[in-house]
Formats: structure tokens, C-alpha cells, sequence
């Protein structure tokens, strides 16, 4: 029947997928979910991850996070406006609270802004234990 929804099986793959993805509170490039899900199901693999990670976009259970020139990472969906902060030594991308006031008055004159991405670079608290500045 065209139009019904598909049922998808609770397997304990996709459960330690979406565990992952849940204790992460971050973003996630496929190859992080498989490292983080392989903790639990030791024989997972690489494709059994992205099917996964179709069916939960599908389900509206993630949300893609586009950063320019990278591949996509997945977060959790429903998590409300929020920007990125991405560490340019170890490259994970975290979760930045809150937005910047007013930012669509930034827009030229004339313009009509829809929406914003804010996406901040440096180094993550673990990278940057350690260093002065």
C-alpha cells in the first residue's frame, strides 16, 4: 500500500544508534555514531549505520547540521534554535546555547533574513587544556 508508513524493526544496532546519538548531545558524522554504537554492538557496521540514520531523518527523529566543505553530522531533533561551535584540532562540533540578539538587524538594508546559521571555530575545552593564552 503507497503511502503507509514503514514499519521499522527495534534491533539492537539501531538501539545503540540511537543511544549514541542521545548521549552524545552533539552532533555526529556517521563515523563517530559507528565508533560510539560499536561500544555496545561490537559487530556493527558502516552500512547498518547510514540505514539507520536515513530511517531516523525520515522518522523526523534527527536533524541534519551542514558545515561548509565537511560531510553532514546528525543531531537529535526537537533540541530548539541553537547554533555550533567546531574544533579546529580535534573537529567534533558541539551545541551552543542561545542565539545572538537581534542578529537579523546585521542584514543590509532592503533585505528580508528567513533564518541564520552561527557557526564559531577554536578549540574545544579538551583541546585547549593546557594552553595559555
Amino acid at each position: 500500500m503507497k503511502g503507509a508508513p514503514v514499519q521499522r524493526r527495534r534491533t539492537r544496532q539501531r538501539a545503540a544508534i540511537r543511544a549514541a546519538l542521545e548521549a552524545a548531545r552533539r552532533p555526529l558524522s556517521v563515523a563517530e555514531i559507528l565508533e560510539l554504537a560499536r561500544r555496545q554492538v561490537r559487530g556493527l557496521g558502516i552500512a547498518t549505520v547510514y540505514r539507520a540514520v536515513a530511517a531516523m531523518l525520515e522518522e523526523g527523529f534527527l536533524t541534519p547540521v551542514e558545515i561548509s566543505g565537511e560531510a553532514l553530522r546528525y543531531e537529535v531533533a526537537g533540541r530548539g534554535h541553537h547554533h555550533h561551535f567546531r574544533c579546529r584540532r580535534c573537529g567534533r562540533v558541539f551545541e551552543m546555547e542561545g542565539c545572538v540578539p537581534e542578529v537579523e538587524l546585521l542584514a543590509p538594508p532592503g533585505f528580508l533574513p528567513e533564518c541564520h546559521e552561527i557557526l564559531l571555530s577554536g578549540l574545544c575545552r579538551e583541546c585547549n587544556k593546557g594552553l595559555s593564552r
